[in-house]
């Protein structure tokens, strides 16, 4: 017989959102599948253009810290159990991009983003907004989260310097696998965003990645 599922109060989903925090912003929590560079060489990039990758790759970084907090925060208030589910999937899978970024930092003996805390305290409080319109506006804000992820995946990729062939690897499977996010929550339901919300999301995002591409 199948044993029931435990019920947490209020304080017990206060320390599980809790750890969740922790782990994301400071405890580099490990990937769940290889990284897709494991098999691409490194090469030695001069000064200029390992700033500028470490630059992309911060940006990248942080974006998966505000994914974790998103979807995160999105869960906690979701009303049904299906799109729960697919939200933490989803973050499950951005773990695995947090972690790959992470290392590549290191390889490119850079740093995260000092702000990391208040960025996903920020989305985490985003999250639960939008989670509250109800679950169609909850996947929708997925759809257009994941849509303008890829733009910017798509634009580092134009951008890193050509021999960086590892940090390359590594945009093009997060940008398969957001496309793949976005798909999902579009057959489970989601609403489209009525406008200013993309473009204030947009613009909230110009911010961060003006700001994490340095600091």
């Amino acid at each position: 017989m199948a044993l029931p599922r435990p019920r947490f109060n209020p304080v017990d989903h206060l320390l599980v959102e809790t750890q969740r925090a922790l782990d994301t912003v400071f405890g580099n929590p490990p990937a769940t599948r290889p990284n897709p560079a494991v098999e691409t060489p490194d090469v030695v990039l001069n000064d200029a253009e390992r700033r500028h990758a470490a630059g992309l790759m911060r940006i990248n970084h942080v974006g998966e810290i505000c994914a974790q907090g998103l979807y995160f925060g999105q869960a906690a208030v979701a009303r049904e159990a299906g799109t729960r589910a697919h939200l933490l999937d989803a973050a499950q899978e951005e773990t695995d991009h947090l972690a790959w970024c992470a290392q590549r930092l290191r390889e490119l003996d850079s740093r995260p983003s000092v702000f990391n805390p208040l960025w996903y305290g920020g989305s985490y409080a985003l999250g639960v907004v939008a989670g509250l319109r109800g679950d169609g506006w909850n996947l929708g804000f997925v759809v257009e989260t994941e849509r303008q992820v890829e733009a910017h995946l798509d634009a580092h990729l134009q951008t890193l310097p050509e021999a960086d062939q590892r940090s390359r690897e590594i945009l093009k499977q997060m940008k398969e696998d957001e496309a793949r996010h976005a798909e999902h929550a579009e057959q489970a339901g989601a609403r489209v965003l009525p406008w200013p919300v993309p473009s204030l999301m947009a613009t909230a995002s110009s911010l961060m990645k003006a700001v994490a591409y340095r600091l």
